[in-house]
């Protein structure tokens, strides 16, 4: 498995706000910082300017708080990443309707004709769909700017309810936090679930999180006071193995089933089995890279039930067969129980 080079586009025909830093960040913090523990080697960063790129030495960036920003590389770059970010556009463009620049957008279409995957974070998606890259796909954004996307794209089909897009090779996400979410999916699709684990545990973040953006489109802050949930949610990650429902769960939640259910939706956007679903495939993935176990053990273990059920749900959640994800992510030095 090789992680591949990444190329992030930073804008110089805009001063770039202070909160427009966030965005940039992730793909740096994730992808820029070597993990030769996890994985050596790692991905190969660069940041590619619009316009003329600047050398040391060469002036800076202009950006506001006194923020400047160098690079050597420019649009030209894009060609022949593995991966191309697009991390936002100015807020002139998105709100005003201020058109991208060209080379930018030209850009963009040629390193997804020489076979980029294209990502945006939040107001990205604004660049990819200019591009016509998101013509006819399902794609996403900040829910503060998805009304605009739809209305300016009437061609991409916007989704407001969801973190991130995974549509193969072109990938969108919501704002701020979200971009997170994709960057570490993208990392779980590239070196495995194992190492996106240990570097979301690095980065003191959950390695994924469930449920979408409806969660925060009407409430930032759920009215619920959901810290009683998380005893009973511990025990049912150490208890995947056995029938699990909302009923047992509510039961050692000391709620109603109904309760229960409603407290669970308010705090992770998603119902409780969709949720045991959630943690049962993330442990059939655990056992797939760090074990030899047999498919059905694995199914028994994670509490999925026989092999079929197992192959059935990767198939519909993770796109792939259980016996090609331990191909592509093969266990290294895991001891074969032979009991098993």
């Amino acid at each position: 498995m090789s992680a591949g080079s990444v190329a992030v586009v930073v804008d110089e025909e805009f001063e770039v706000p202070s909160w427009e830093l966030y965005e940039l960040s992730i793909p740096c913090t994730v992808f820029g910082k070597p993990q030769p523990d996890l994985a050596d080697p790692w991905y190969d960063l660069r940041l590619c300017a619009v316009g003329k790129p600047q050398h040391a030495g060469q002036g800076d960036v202009p950006a506001e708080n006194g923020l400047s920003l160098r690079t050597r590389y420019g649009l030209d770059d894009l060609v022949g990443a593995d991966t191309v970010i697009v991390p936002s556009v100015p807020d002139p463009c998105v709100d005003e309707g201020r058109p991208l620049p060209k080379e930018l957008v030209t850009a963009l279409r040629r390193a997804y004709d020489g076979g980029a995957r294209m990502v945006s974070l939040c107001t990205g998606a604004f660049a990819l769909a200019e591009a016509g890259l998101l013509d006819g796909r399902r794609a996403t954004a900040h829910w503060m700017h998805t009304a605009q996307l739809a209305a300016r794209y009437p061609k991409v089909q916007v989704d407001d309810s969801v973190l991130y897009v995974d549509d193969g090779d072109v990938f969108t996400s919501a704002g701020l936090t979200a971009g997170l979410d994709l960057c570490l999916h993208l990392v779980r699709r590239d070196l495995g679930a194992h190492v996106a684990n240990q570097l979301a545990r690095r980065m003191v973040v959950p390695a994924h999180r469930p449920g979408g953006q409806a969660q925060f489109i009407d409430l930032s802050v759920p009215t619920t006071d959901d810290s009683s949930l998380g005893p009973v949610l511990d025990w049912a990650r150490a208890h995947l193995d056995q029938p699990l429902s909302v009923e047992v769960l509510a039961r050692r939640a000391a709620m109603s089933p109904r309760t229960f259910y409603r407290r669970l939706q308010e705090a992770t956007g998603t119902t409780p089995l969709q949720w045991l679903l959630n943690q049962r495939l993330g442990r059939a993935q655990s056992l797939l890279e760090s074990t030899t176990l047999p498919i059905d053990k694995i199914g028994e273990m994670s509490g999925l039930g026989t092999a079929n059920n197992l192959r059935h749900h990767f198939l519909k959640q993770i796109g792939v067969s259980p016996s090609d994800y331990r191909r592509a992510f093969p266990a290294k030095g895991a001891a074969v129980n032979r009991g098993a």
